[in-house]
């Protein structure tokens, strides 16, 4: 066969069943042979940059490995935002993409990029295959590489020569990748050393991050939280790992997370990071981040143990293995420790919890309130639904007012912060998991940029539901002129909602695409506006919700300072200074 078909032969072997793409001439020799599986399903995307967000967006929804396909050239470098925000937000995803011959590498030929050298670094792997032989074995390499350890997008470049020549397609039972040996299993020392620290803390605090949703340990990490009656934080990577309404769990903590999360950890004496990263968003100021605590850290990624914070206790390995043993280590030899109550912490903790809810003011102008509306899509919808948010204020909305009670609920582009990842991830989602109700919440800004894949949707039949949160603004680089740039919008209208001139006026342009398109003006007329959307199952439906564009999100921890100046609303800041670290009022 020729190194084309062995590609395609070889996503059949791996199970994939669905690619998102755009031919061009180099990847071309592939596509012919795509046209006759019987096995994948192609997405034909309308920019390349949608193949790569629907992809990741299939397999965070999933577990799956997201595939995507297109030409060289600009058809490659499309790929590298998605492949930057896979590669940031740990999502399996394989690229492969065609390249012009080799005998012409180097040349400056037509539509030539070394795509290559472009993304190793924000990828685990990058192939370049000259050598149609190579193909079956490259194509499972990548595929293994992207789903295992700390999961990552994995390139293959395949020039078209390679395609085109013909080879002997073998399926080897074994794979060779020198070097490549991830640990899953973490150090029995290791989880010995971290069970005593768990056993002696009296202010302990969970610190989960998206590798928990990754590793499926969400049950795992259930058990061990329950076992020992430590509260649980999640991050934004991490919503949905520990349910919403589980009495332990104290909300998201970060920039903008909730009160009892960000105070809690500041004031632990142990904090045990499963799976996260210790990322500036979570930290604020690194040096007076959670200053009293010792740190258990462990993740299956061993850069990022030490990387940003050094951990008392590093543990190498998968989060669930992690998280079941030491919940086997603690019950076996610190089974007095899991009686534990901690009535002071737990006192502190659930104080924080009665005095600083996550809520908002409604506002004065008479349209939607944000955080109105996507409460009202999270309660109709319900937590089977799967909600994508591209990034900016609706972001942080939906992840602090949707209820996620279950992992893989929540879809957002966390490490890269990528405007125009919603739509595209949501279509992604959607072929995933058709039979769940997708919501795409999405900024006026965000929807912008990547809209154009409604027409995907409509073709091929996603029937996502798309929730434009329209401040006629880019709104957080609004509410960040409004609190440290003295109120000077420079470039930040967007004339797409109140009292503007509506370019472009967001249903006659769903309605242009073959879609719904609804305008809701009142929180009176939001829960008809959801419903309707929800009852409808044959093409897309964008409702175009006209918010405010003053409404900021809160609470907030301005960039680059300390945690403890979290703000709970503008000028309000909660006062911890009279509460001693044994978790009393002094």
């Amino acid at each position: 066969m020729t190194g084309a078909q062995a590609i395609i032969r070889a996503l059949e072997q791996l199970g994939v069943d669905t690619v998102f793409g755009l031919p061009g001439g180099t990847i071309l020799p592939t596509y012919d042979p795509l046209l006759d599986s019987e096995q994948i399903n192609h997405v034909l995307v309308r920019h390349e940059q949608g193949a790569g967000h629907a992809a990741t967006g299939y397999a965070a929804a999933t577990g799956r490995v997201g595939v995507c396909m297109a030409t060289s050239g600009p058809g490659a470098t499309n790929l590298v935002t998605p492949i930057a925000d896979a590669h940031m937000d740990s999502v399996p995803l394989l690229a492969i993409t065609g390249q012009q011959s080799s005998k012409l590498l180097g040349t400056d030929a037509f539509q030539e990029a070394d795509i290559v050298g472009m993304t190793m670094p924000v990828t685990k792997h990058s192939f370049l295959v000259t050598n149609a032989q190579d193909i079956p074995q490259v194509i499972r390499s990548a595929h293994h590489i992207a789903s295992t350890g700390r999961p990552g997008p994995v390139l293959v470049d395949v020039t078209k020569d390679a395609q085109q020549a013909e080879l002997e397609f073998r399926w080897d039972d074994e794979l060779d990748l020198p070097g490549y040996r991830p640990v899953n299993r973490p150090h029995a020392k290791q989880i010995r050393e971290a069970a005593v620290l768990m056993a002696e803390a009296e202010r302990p605090v969970f610190y989960v991050g998206g590798g928990v949703i990754r590793s499926g340990a969400h049950k795992e990490l259930l058990a061990l939280a329950e076992a020992t009656n430590i509260p649980v934080t999640t991050t934004l990577m991490a919503r949905g790992a520990f349910p919403d309404s589980h009495p332990q769990h104290l909300g998201m903590p970060g920039m903008h997370g909730t009160v009892p999360a960000v105070a809690a950890i500041q004031k632990s004496d142990l904090l045990i990071a499963i799976g996260s990263r210790f990322d500036d968003r979570v930290t604020g100021e690194l040096e007076s981040f959670a200053p009293g605590a010792r740190v258990i850290h462990a993740d299956i990624d061993p850069a990022e143990i030490g990387k940003n914070r050094i951990a008392d206790v590093p543990i190498v390995g998968d989060a669930a293995e992690v998280l079941d043993a030491l919940l086997t280590e603690l019950r076996t030899n610190h089974s007095a420790a899991l009686a534990a109550e901690r009535p002071s912490w737990w006192g502190l903790v659930n104080g924080w919890k009665q005095s600083f809810p996550l809520g908002f003011e409604k506002n004065d102008d008479g349209l939607c309130d944000p955080q109105y509306v996507i409460q009202r899509i999270s309660a109709l919808t319900g937590p089977e639904g799967v909600y994508a948010a591209g990034v900016g204020q609706h972001q942080m909305w939906a992840a602090q007012f949707v209820e996620y009670e279950r992992p893989k609920a929540w879809l957002n582009s966390g490490g890269l912060g990528t405007m125009g990842y919603s739509v595209p991830a949501a279509m992604g989602a959607k072929v995933g998991e058709p039979d769940r109700q997708v919501w795409a919440i999405d900024g006026d800004g965000c929807f912008q940029m990547t809209n154009q894949e409604l027409a995907t949707c409509v073709i091929n039949k996603i029937p996502i539901k798309v929730a434009i949160i329209n401040n006629s603004s880019l709104g957080m680089v609004r509410q960040w002129q409004t609190l440290f740039y003295d109120g000077r919008y420079s470039h930040s209208d967007l004339n797409t909602g109140h009292e503007s001139v509506r370019v472009p006026d967001f249903v006659k342009l769903a309605e242009a695409y073959g879609c719904e398109g609804i305008r809701v003006t009142r929180n009176e007329e939001v829960d008809e506006a959801v419903q309707r959307a929800l009852d409808i199952n044959d093409r897309p439906v964008v409702i175009d919700f006209v918010v405010p564009a003053d409404a900021m999100v809160w609470p907030m921890v301005a960039a680059g300072v300390s945690n403890d100046h979290i703000q709970y609303a503008r000028d309000i800041r909660p006062d911890f200074s009279g509460e001693s670290e044994e978790g009393e009022e002094a």
